[in-house]
């Protein structure tokens, strides 16, 4: 699928990029995993030891369950939301050292909650590695033919950028592709300053 070879070859080259490989022993987190094959290529290409995914649909769970079984308990799927983390995945503050949104927040109404759920569960020098539409693809009378998405709550990448400022999140490298139509970039959440 043309999706799937532009992720592999090109998004993933920049995300990582901007954020390098995950350190061994980190643990992942990927909202909206849909059938699971961005939870693959956080384990391939990241090196991640455990990813825990999430998804609303529970067809796309089980789609998920199958492409993954091969990692064992190394996967830990579950149907819920990107806004309440706590209950879909028992996810804790601080719990993991990257989550990764392949295009997922544009599709949550309350975009600004999922920011904030990701902020919480990132552990201090944790990255968030994103991948997202904008308000300006979604406004093309192109796009709004060919994919179903929200036509409320959208974002430009600045209002993307700035919500994660907000969140304590600190960009490292971020770059916007088709006259601003997509956003691809790596945050960190800030370690603390040692008091002397």
């Amino acid at each position: 699928m043309p999706r799937r070879w532009l992720q592999r070859f090109y998004e993933i080259q920049v995300l990582l990029r901007f954020g390098g490989r995950l350190l061994p022993g980190a643990r992942a987190l990927e909202i909206g995993c849909g059938s699971g094959y961005g939870s693959q290529l956080v384990l391939e290409r990241f090196g991640a030891a455990r990813v825990d995914a999430v998804d609303l649909d529970s067809a796309m769970i089980e789609l998920a369950g199958r492409r993954l079984a091969g990692y064992g308990d190394r996967v830990s799927l579950a149907q819920g939301s990107a806004t309440d983390l706590r209950s879909a995945l028992n996810a804790g503050d601080g719990g993991c050292d990257a989550v990764f949104d392949f295009g997922i927040v544009h599709h949550i109404p309350d975009w600004r909650a999922a920011i904030a759920e990701v902020s919480r569960v990132l552990a201090p020098g944790g990255r968030f590695y994103f991948e997202e539409v904008t308000a300006h693809a979604l406004a093309r009378p192109i796009y709004q033919r060919l994919f179903d998405h929200p036509t409320e709550h959208r974002f430009t990448a600045e209002q993307f950028l700035d919500e994660l400022a907000h969140r304590g999140l600190v960009v490292l490298g971020s770059v916007t592709r088709i006259s601003g139509d997509y956003l691809l970039g790596v945050a960190a959440k800030p370690v603390p300053a040692r008091s002397g």
